[in-house]
């Protein structure tokens, strides 16, 4: 990292303590280094930036919308960091291949798979797109689960800060043993991702993904039985 992108990543660090109380003992189960894919939940403006330096200095990539860009401090900011302008709502070419090159570095690669922030807490139906990132890539996917900033909005005027929880789970691989990945496919295994993500949440954080006892695991192989993230929620 630059000696810039050093200041303003403790800038931001230092601002974030201010705001919010933050448990992020978790983040040193992800590795200093990739491949690797992290799927988080996407709260409010603040997740983002929070992770992000919680776990310099590794290496991270990650996707932001390209219309961020046209602003005049968080473009420049973005483009310090090293993110992937993304296109929403079409098929971009161009970004998938930056962040499978990314990967091939040995970068981790960060993403919300929801598309978009929830404002509430609450999980969001996902995009498959992460599906796509995970079998070409062949990276293992680490969940991440983050809550509490939903009170932020509610804390800030009133000068509390805002306890902000991170829970990280155990990885596993995508694997369709030479299956076809169909839409259906590609539908069910975005699915299973996003419920070991929900398996990490407190039961009111789960939203879509409330119902544990409909998660599957057709599609995920973890390194070691036992280690789905989903077991340690079923068997407390």
């Amino acid at each position: 990292m630059t000696r810039t992108g050093w200041v303003v990543s403790r800038a931001i660090k230092g601002l974030a303590h201010v705001l919010c109380r933050i448990d992020a003992a978790q983040l040193a189960r992800v590795p200093e280094r990739g491949p690797l894919i992290l799927v988080a939940n996407h709260v409010n403006f603040l997740d983002v930036p929070v992770v992000f330096t919680h776990l310099q200095p590794r290496p991270l990539a990650g996707f932001s919308k390209v219309e961020t860009w046209d602003h005049p401090i968080l473009g420049p900011l973005f483009t310090l960091y090293g993110a992937i302008p993304l296109r929403r709502g079409e098929a971009d070419v161009a970004a998938l291949r930056k962040a499978l090159d990314a990967l091939d570095a040995g970068s981790i690669l960060a993403l919300a798979p929801e598309g978009t922030r929830s404002g509430n807490g609450r999980l969001q139906r996902a995009h498959p797109g992460v599906v796509t990132l995970a079998l070409r890539s062949g990276a293992p996917v680490m969940p991440i689960a983050l809550h509490g900033l939903e009170m932020f909005k509610q804390n800030f005027p009133r000068l509390r800060r805002t306890d902000f929880h991170i829970a990280v789970g155990n990885p596993f691989y995508v694997n369709v043993d030479g299956q076809s990945v169909t839409r259906q496919v590609r539908r069910q295994i975005v699915d299973e991702i996003m419920f070991q993500m929900a398996a990490l949440l407190p039961p009111g954080n789960r939203g879509y993904y409330s119902d544990l006892t409909r998660a599957t695991e057709t599609y995920l192989r973890f390194a070691e039985p036992g280690q789905s993230n989903l077991r340690t929620t079923r068997d407390s």
